[in-house]
């Protein structure tokens, strides 16, 4: 089994599952109302997209009420953390995670959340799969490098609530350098595990 691309795909699917409760509760706060378009705005008014950084948490839904769509959104969220932690490691695993990660673009858990447990969901469908490859002086670099970039998506990912909330303008400001930063990390971090059990393997193999 590849340690360190489990661990990937396992917090990456975690990640991509929070972000249903994390919608959903904005959601249902919203009550029994239609969405004007597939894409809405999970926190409500008075929050305005344009003046927030984190754009009031866009979202997608193709159920026709706030209330239901939080509520699917909140479900479906914790099964994919429960899923994504305990079984994606499994025979299937990772097309599970695949199938609730789409379930969960499709009632409000997020835009990006769900993108990036369907990633997960493919780099889950690797875990068990055999390392073929040899670890050279570019892998071996990688390698050491675990698990920091990881540590690093989770920390900015998380931390810029709390910087957006006292820096606003400034995130706003910098939401393209951001997005950017949590882009390199998320990559970083898959190359970074891959590297790792491709070199992990061979010094066991030794």
């Amino acid at each position: 089994m590849r340690k360190a691309t489990r661990i990937v795909a396992s917090l990456f699917g975690v990640f991509a599952g929070f972000g249903g409760p994390e919608h959903g509760y904005f959601e249902i706060l919203q009550g029994n109302v239609r969405p004007d378009s597939l894409i809405i705005a999970a926190i409500g008014p008075p929050c305005e997209p344009e003046k927030v950084w984190n754009l009031c948490e866009p979202a997608m839904t193709v159920i026709p009420s706030y209330l239901v769509t939080g509520i699917l959104a909140s479900i479906i969220g914790l099964i994919t953390m429960i899923w994504a932690a305990a079984f994606v490691h499994r025979k299937n695993g990772g097309i599970v995670l695949i199938l609730l990660s789409i379930a969960l673009l499709l009632v409000g858990g997020g835009l990006f959340p769900p993108v990036i447990g369907i990633i997960a969901g493919v780099i889950g469908t690797r875990i068990n799969a055999p390392l073929t490859r040899q670890p050279g002086s570019v892998l071996r670099f990688f390698a050491k490098l675990w698990p920091w970039p990881l540590v690093a998506f989770f920390v900015w990912v998380f931390g810029q609530f709390l910087v957006g909330h006292y820096f606003n303008e400034f995130l706003q400001k910098s939401g393209f350098l951001s997005s950017l930063l949590i882009i390199g990390l998320f990559v970083l971090s898959i190359l970074t595990g891959y590297a790792y059990d491709v070199h992990d393997g061979d010094r066991v193999a030794v």
